[in-house]
């Protein structure tokens, strides 16, 4: 694979995940959060199997202790992120929310810091800077007085929590998983996560039963299953393959960009100062923060 499509492939993967946004928040009114995190998983676990078993011709065992971090994986990764994830997007617009969440690498930099004693220099601190100030700029579209009047609604704390659990899921992955490929990990801690969304969902008396004869439904679902989790993660993986994990990284610099201008094009989101000015702050300080 030469560079040229490599680049192809991540910046492809990380438009996909920006329009997970967009779906998202498409589905939002027409399906409750458990039954859309539910149904985007039952579906992704299949295809991760099936991809599964034909890279390696077999399911790969695991160890005791290894089924306990892919359960922890499961329970950050799958089950509290899109929960919250589909929470927030019901109040909150699609590219605002890309921009909230893309705080991800800047709290896991904060907590390898903290936990692990990874050195942060100057210019991983101004990345930071520029990060917490331009989600702030956006979460209180561009009245910081009002912002801290009124405090931060319910859905950009839904958000704000995906953030955290991504967080969880990354320094899990980072730390407890040694030995797992990628595909591995990804595969099984979704079908786990899967199960508990299937507990917490007959908890509840069953999801939106009724909604699923909405063909939109199963179009947004489709699209959050098959792109914006199969196709996105295996190519980016492909890239990681490629040209190292440090400069794939990069890429997921597009994703809230990519959220944006799809929720602007597709869903008439309005490009306000706030959004494009905290956006391009959080853009510029995500770049330092990963930067090599």
């Amino acid at each position: 694979m030469n560079q040229i499509s490599t680049y192809l492939y991540l910046a492809t993967a990380a438009v996909f995940w920006g329009g997970t946004f967009v779906a998202g928040r498409q589905l939002a009114p027409l399906l409750d959060p458990y039954t859309s995190a539910f149904l985007r998983f039952v579906l992704a676990s299949v295809l991760l199997l099936g991809w599964l078993y034909w890279r390696q011709r077999r399911f790969p065992r695991v160890s005791l202790r290894q089924w306990l971090a892919l359960a922890m994986l499961g329970a950050s990764g799958v089950v509290a992120y899109n929960l919250m994830f589909f929470a927030g997007l019901q109040s909150v617009e699609a590219g605002r929310a890309s921009l909230i969440i893309a705080a991800n690498p800047v709290l896991i930099a904060l907590a390898s810091h903290w936990l692990f004693g990874e050195r942060l220099g100057t210019l991983r601190v101004v990345g930071v800077t520029l990060c917490v100030g331009g989600a702030i700029l956006v979460i209180g579209r561009g009245d910081l007085a009002a912002l801290f009047h009124r405090g931060i609604g319910a859905g950009e704390w839904y958000l704000l929590g995906c953030a955290v659990s991504w967080v969880v899921y990354t320094l899990i992955g980072k730390r407890v998983l040694h030995g797992m490929s990628p595909l591995l990990a990804v595969s099984y801690s979704s079908v786990l996560g899967t199960l508990m969304l299937s507990v917490i969902l007959l908890g509840r008396g069953g999801g939106q039963v009724a909604a699923l004869g909405d063909p939109r439904v199963w179009g947004y679902i489709a699209y959050l299953a098959v792109f914006g989790t199969l196709l996105a993660f295996v190519w980016y993986y492909r890239g990681v393959h490629a040209i190292g994990a440090a400069r794939a990284s990069q890429f997921i610099n597009l994703v809230p960009v990519s959220g944006v201008f799809l929720g602007a094009w597709l869903l008439d989101e309005p490009l306000t100062w706030s959004l494009l000015f905290g956006g391009g702050m959080v853009l510029l300080g995500l770049w330092l923060t990963n930067r090599r």
